[in-house]
């Protein structure tokens, strides 16, 4: 006041842990480059899919790619609004599941949690195998080995989310820059010129097998809403963006949508304008870039992005299924570590948990783009379907100012994704979508066992009821020694400072190292009795897991302090015994007594 201040309220502040800031969340350009890469890359084989099926009809029917690539970005558009109203509505994520668990019942968040892990699993393989592929169409020397370098991606990608989804927004917002440049690039060049700059590939014959009617554009819609895998990855990770959450996860949302509409909608101009079809060795992508900007360097350099933001794309499921199984794990239908987090804000058992089935699965397809793709896309439009019919029965239910309008326009989201996903399915069933099929069930089911498994500890655990009151008993604390030292005098300390009756055990197999000991322990007299077991097999474990088991059986309360050496520096811990482990491992799993490491740290 003397200086002419006005007086302000102090409010203490917590300080914040190492990982607790803001700095290790995400901004909505940063959520761009973790969260929507996938969707974003997406550009590179959806296409493609749409010409391919179409060109059974023969190469006049690649003409049709436009307007279905309109019909495709029409969807997008609803997708992105109605994710836009599930990151509202569910701003702690969880995208399908959590709308499912809110509006639709146990069953259908199994079927929408199921749908998602698998759909996650699956992004993660084939954006690794794509971009290793398209890698070693630049470079052949790598084609033999394309597993290895799929590998090396997934640990590459694996380590860095382990240091948080910021740390790897931040490693991934340069390529996610170059490859937008390098598409709309691609695009503009291309609406520039008035034919081809040049051609690439090999011609194939093309020979018509089906006509242009409603089953042919069905298929191909269905195969290109491919590129709208991961639009609901962003509703996923809510909880990774700096507050306000909400609005910077709705911005980002927004920004995909844009930016994917516009790519796909381009691109297709070009396909159409230059009725590019498929060619040998070369993608539809790689014949659009070429026809933009020749096979100069331009050419090589988009091709070598594209590889690479297509192996990176899989960090978008680094963000959004460690997020997705937290809330399982929350809601008892996953292990409880899964819900855990390190310092950083990072699920680091779910981080790695998806790592192993990913990497699993590269091994079992022996990273053959083929074999992948007809098990991709139908767990995320099964999601898609579950998340638009549950937010109908959200503003059913809620029934706010303009509620008719938003469930009308989740109505025919959710017709579309669900025809999308019933072709789909038809087509790709035999080539191996009845895998799918397969692990959707079963994973149901675990998630079902798990939570009944929780449901039943819960009861016997008495979660919920008031229990009995707590009662006073005798105690007893035994102290495994092996000789007197410093090692003992601060076991023992404590001990004393634990319970009534303090006794200190030794276990010899010399008789003679057992009287020396006792005679020392006479002279010593620190006041509490020693029990000396005799083990002729030179066992420990045992016979201190017999003598507490007798100990216990009057009914006291029996507490083991085993004193246990840590040396200073880790190298130095494989030089200590690790008695005192095994022997706590073997209380804990034999008894019911309480069992307490005493840890003495060394100085050198």
């Amino acid at each position: 006041m003397a200086f002419g201040l006005a007086p302000r309220k102090v409010r203490p502040k917590v300080p914040l842990r190492h990982g607790e800031g803001s700095k290790f969340r995400l901004t909505s350009l940063e959520g761009l480059a973790a969260l929507a890469l996938d969707a974003l890359s997406s550009v590179a084989y959806g296409p493609q899919a749409i010409v391919v099926v179409l060109a059974a009809a023969g190469t006049g029917a690649v003409t049709a790619v436009l307007p279905v690539t309109l019909v495709i970005t029409g969807l997008l558009v609803v997708l992105v609004i109605s994710y836009g109203q599930v990151i509202a509505v569910h701003p702690d994520g969880g995208g399908a599941y959590a709308v499912a668990k809110e509006s639709l019942g146990v069953r259908s968040s199994l079927l929408g949690a199921a749908s998602l892990v698998i759909d996650y699993v699956l992004s993660v393989a084939v954006s690794l195998v794509a971009g290793a592929a398209s890698l070693a169409s630049a470079f052949p020397v790598l084609a033999p080995h394309l597993l290895a370098v799929c590998l090396t991606g997934l640990i590459l990608l694996t380590a860095v989310n382990l240091r948080g989804i910021a740390e790897s927004a931040r490693v991934l917002m340069l390529p996610a820059v170059l490859f937008l440049v390098s598409m709309f690039g691609v695009i503009a060049a291309g609406l520039l010129r008035s034919h081809p700059a040049a051609t690439v590939g090999t011609g194939q014959p093309v020979h018509a097998s089906q006509t242009l009617g409603v089953l042919l554009l069905l298929k191909a819609f269905a195969a290109g809403c491919s590129a709208l895998t991961g639009v609901e990855a962003i509703a996923n990770g809510v909880p990774m963006f700096r507050k306000p959450r909400v609005k910077r996860a709705q911005r980002t949302e927004l920004m995909l949508g844009a930016l994917l509409g516009a790519m796909l909608v381009g691109l297709a101009v070009l396909i159409r304008r230059d009725h590019v079809a498929p060619r040998g060795g070369v993608t539809v992508l790689a014949q659009v870039t070429a026809g933009a900007y020749g096979t100069g360097w331009a050419y090589y350099a988009t091709n070598l992005i594209v590889a690479l933001v297509l192996g990176l794309a899989a960090n978008t499921s680094f963000g959004g299924l460690p997020v997705l199984m937290s809330l399982l794990s929350g809601d008892n239908r996953l292990p409880h570590l899964f819900g855990l987090r390190a310092e950083r804000p990072v699920h680091r058992y779910g981080v790695v948990a998806l790592a192993l089935l990913a990497g699993g699965l590269l091994i079992a397809v022996n990273a053959d783009i083929e074999r992948l793709i007809p098990l991709f896309a139908i767990g995320v439009f099964t999601g898609f379907t579950i998340s638009q019919v549950g937010m109908v029965r959200h503003w059913a239910r809620q029934r706010p100012a303009g509620w008719v309008s938003r469930a009308l326009l989740n109505a025919v989201g959710a017709v579309l994704t669900a025809v999308a996903g019933v072709v789909l399915l038809t087509t790709k069933f035999l080539a191996g979508a009845w895998i799918v099929v397969l692990a959707i069930p079963l994973l149901m089911l675990l998630f079902a066992r798990i939570q009944r498994y929780y449901t039943a500890v819960g009861a016997e655990l008495g979660l919920g009821r008031i229990p009995a009151r707590p009662h006073q008993a005798a105690s007893l604390v035994i102290v495994p020694l092996g000789e007197v030292s410093k090692l003992a005098e601060r076991a023992i300390t404590a001990a004393l400072a634990l319970g009534d009756e303090v006794v200190a055990l030794a276990v010899h197999s010399d008789p003679g190292a057992a009287d020396a000991l006792r005679q020392t322990w006479e002279r010593w007299k620190p006041g509490i009795r020693l029990d000396i077991v005799d083990s002729p097999h030179r066992s420990l474990v045992h016979p201190v897991v017999d003598y507490v088991r007798r100990a216990r059986a009057d009914g006291r309360q029996v507490a083991v302090l085993i004193p246990q050496v840590e040396p200073r520096s880790r190298r130095y811990q494989i030089l200590q015994n690790q008695r005192g482990t095994l022997l706590a491992t073997a209380l804990i799993t034999h008894t019911d007594v309480v069992v307490c490491m005493l840890p003495y740290r060394l100085a050198r």
